[in-house]
């Protein structure tokens, strides 16, 4: 047990998948994980482990921004040994031809973040190449089309700088969110893998967006590909 999540050792898999709505990962755990437990109920963050396709996993709440990204992500790597962790989240493109649904593979993020810059110098972290590359494949196998590429990771959801994306979207930046690049960072500073799938929730250019329960439960075909993944990876 650590301080924000009350898992039995053992209790979480090596491979996790983190959300940062804890009703998305509860949402994963009911409609697609066989024998799912829910280990955590601290402040409502919740974290299931159970299997599928015959592999154990986990998925874990993690709330929304970098600090509590990394909170977990800390707890997860130093008091249950994860080694494996997979981002499935939302983000806001910046590109106006991707559509709302869009699957997002990240490579890398680049982030406005002091926080980040604690455990990367990189200006952006990048995810596990192999973990990508298989992605990518897995992608094909599945006739799920990705987009692949940068994103920017905020600390600010609302920001004075109206102007804020201009440079990242001219630079071929897909989207924004506020999680991946403390993942990307972590791991490559604890020397675990990790890799960032987002599904587009709303366009920041076209002003589109999705309402609030597709975000949390309406990503099929970014969660086939994290699970068949994870699955994967897993065995």
């Amino acid at each position: 047990m650590s301080l924000h999540l009350e898992a039995s050792p053992g209790a979480i898999a090596p491979l996790v998948l983190i959300a940062g709505d804890p009703l998305r990962a509860k949402h994963i755990a009911e409609t697609q994980l066989e024998r799912a437990v829910c280990y955590n109920r601290i402040r409502h963050m919740l974290g299931y482990t159970g299997y599928y396709r015959g592999q154990r996993l986990s998925v874990q709440g993690t709330g929304i921004g970098i600090p509590s990204t990394a909170l977990y992500l800390h707890e997860l790597i130093h008091e249950y040994g994860v080694k494996v962790v997979m981002r499935v989240g939302t983000c806001g493109a910046i590109q106006p031809e991707l559509e709302l649904g869009s699957v997002i593979i990240s490579s890398r993020a680049l982030t406005d973040s002091a926080a980040v810059r604690a455990f990367s110098p990189a200006t952006s972290p990048i995810a596990d190449p192999d973990m990508m590359s298989l992605a990518q494949q897995k992608a094909r196998l599945l006739n799920i089309p990705v987009e692949v590429g940068p994103l920017f990771s905020t600390d600010l959801f609302y920001s004075p700088d109206t102007a804020r994306y201009q440079k990242p979207a001219a630079e071929g930046v897909l989207g924004v969110d506020m999680e991946t690049a403390m993942l990307y960072a972590m791991a490559s500073y604890y020397g675990i893998r990790a890799l960032a799938l987002l599904t587009v929730s709303d366009n920041i250019i076209t002003g589109a967006t999705a309402p609030a329960v597709a975000r949390e439960k309406h990503n099929e075909a970014m969660m086939q590909l994290a699970l068949e993944l994870a699955a994967d990876l897993a065995s």
